[in-house]
């Protein structure tokens, strides 16, 4: 990974190493006897090098639970604490907090979830710990899968837990934890998630701006109930009537055609768009000049497609609700197109929270009326839209947000809207020195995709927020079998990385990062 200094050559600062001094901390097993507000600690233990396992009935695929049991066999030592917080009478928030036994780097990181949460983040735990950090993760107050949103029905307390409190709370309790444990605090704390993970970095930096001192927020979706009513309008786009359907078959069909269309738009035949903003391809070339078959796209079809790309709008105004999906997501459409309804993520919402009904059908909403009412009933419970992130800035704290711009579940323009505002509310300077936001082209939801997808962006955090080194490229991989087979920069946006004509267009030392006008 490439990390510079955006602006100007800096001084390399040489980090010192941080050895704790554990003799005045606690044995892990005494702090089952920490006593903390609306804290109960249910279990404190230290697990031995790779003994560590996964609790029972988490209804996890037993493939999935092989694969991360054969994941963990190489952890070390650490001190597990588990507990359960109840800052309402109706809360019952699990964490657990992560300490490593030996070789703490004196840094603290929590780590987000995704959907509806609902369990803790065992992965990222354990991925925080080989990195030396303590960490913390929470299932926010309630038990599921990840897709259902039943728990919020009839408990706005437990919802209000999921929006904003339960991480909040988390990290207040983890960092207790981590001082009675080391007898010392944290020299720096950091927060790293993706998709709801994103949106609980967002909402730490607007509510609680002294929590973290480095956030990476991924694809967030921060604006809860817009994002939920965009999947509901590319659902409806295919599902509504019969013959405007689209078979996951023909997805394939789109993509190759939107290729063919801008692939070369940024100099490179490569199957990835570097700006998807600039590709006009209009499915409507692919419409079936006689009858239906699979390489085309009858009339219906043409226009649930350019429905899709398109945002979803009020009838009654005409203002755009949320972004349409961006050229290069067809691939992923099936989550919310392909049917029967859209997943459950999002249909979840509107029958737990906005509705409060169980049976409601998708099909029925209402893009003017129920939209204002889901806006009217989170108010600022699920979003995290609020652009002044002066208070977080003030402190010296940075925030780094990056989105592939193949997500076909959360529409990537929706982040670079809200990284706008928030440039837009501060000024040009004030975000560029704490705020940066990295596109990455060909990625998907959190990753995967053909583009670069994979980066060490707590790394880059690290660097920016230790040693004030801003970064102005992040070098990301795209691996096939467990091979790396391409790298790319990734830019600070709205840069965008120009093949500089000479080499292989699968180095990332071939590329550079341009102003958009130069890429041209």
């Amino acid at each position: 990974m490439t990390i510079r200094n955006f602006g100007g050559a800096a001084m390399l600062v040489t980090a010192v190493a941080f050895s704790p001094t554990r003799a005045a901390g606690a044995p892990c097993e005494s702090l089952a006897a920490l006593t903390l507000p609306d804290t109960t600690i249910t279990s404190a233990q230290t697990v031995a090098a790779g003994a560590f396992t996964l609790p029972g009935g988490l209804g996890f695929p037993e493939a999935a639970v092989a694969r991360f049991r054969a994941s963990v066999a190489d952890l070390p030592a650490f001190c597990r604490v588990a507990a359960t917080l109840r800052p309402s009478t109706d809360s019952d928030i699990k964490i657990e907090v992560w300490m490593p036994s030996s070789g703490w780097n004196g840094k603290f990181l929590g780590v987000g979830n995704g959907g509806w949460a609902g369990t803790i983040t065992y992965p990222a735990l354990t991925d925080a710990l080989r990195r030396g950090y303590a960490a913390a993760s929470t299932d926010t107050g309630h038990t599921g899968a990840g897709g259902d949103a039943s728990f919020a029905l009839g408990h706005p307390e437990k919802l209000t837990d999921f929006g904003y409190r339960a991480v909040h709370e988390m990290t207040v309790t983890a960092k207790a934890a981590v001082l009675a444990f080391y007898g010392d605090r944290p020299r720096f704390s950091y927060w790293q998630g993706c998709s709801t993970g994103g949106k609980q970095g967002l909402t730490e930096a607007q509510r609680f701006p002294d929590d973290y001192d480095g956030i990476v927020a991924g694809a967030p979706a921060n604006f809860w109930t817009h994002l939920m009513t965009g999947l509901i309008w590319v659902g409806r786009a295919t599902l509504s009537d019969p013959a405007s359907y689209i078979p996951p078959s023909k997805y394939s069909v789109l993509n190759r055609a939107m290729l063919d269309a801008c692939d070369m738009l940024d100099g490179v035949n490569d199957g990835v768009l570097e700006d998807p903003t600039r590709c006009r391809f209009d499915p409507k070339v692919l419409e079936c000049e006689g009858a239906d078959d699979s390489t085309c796209l009858t009339a219906p079809q043409v226009a649930a497609a350019q429905k899709i790309y398109g945002p979803a709008t009020n009838p009654r105004t005409g203002e755009a609700i949320f972004p349409g999906l961006s050229r290069g997501s067809e691939l992923g459409w099936r989550a919310a197109a392909g049917g029967p309804d859209p997943f459950q993520i999002v249909t979840d919402h509107f029958k737990y929270v906005v509705f409060e009904d169980p049976n409601w059908d998708f099909r029925t909403l209402d893009f003017d009326r129920d939209v204002a009412r889901a806006d009217e009933l989170d108010n600022g419970t699920l979003n995290a839209i609020d652009p002044d992130l002066k208070a977080f800035v003030d402190r010296g704290s940075k925030l780094l947000l990056y989105h592939g711009w193949n997500d076909p579940l959360i529409t990537p323009q929706n982040t670079v809207n809200y990284y706008a505002s928030v440039r837009a509310t501060l000024g040009a300077a004030e975000v560029e020195s704490a705020v940066r936001l990295f596109m990455a082209p060909g990625m998907g939801h959190c990753g995967g995709g053909p583009g670069p997808n994979a980066a060490e962006w707590l790394t880059a955090l690290e660097q920016w927020v230790e040693h004030g080194l801003a970064p102005d490229q992040i070098v990301a991989s795209h691996s096939t079998n467990g091979e790396v087979d391409r790298t790319r920069p990734l830019c600070p946006y709205p840069q965008v990385a120009r093949y500089t004509g000479t080499g292989s267009t699968d180095a990332a030392a071939n590329f550079a990062c341009v102003e958009p006008e130069a890429s041209r």
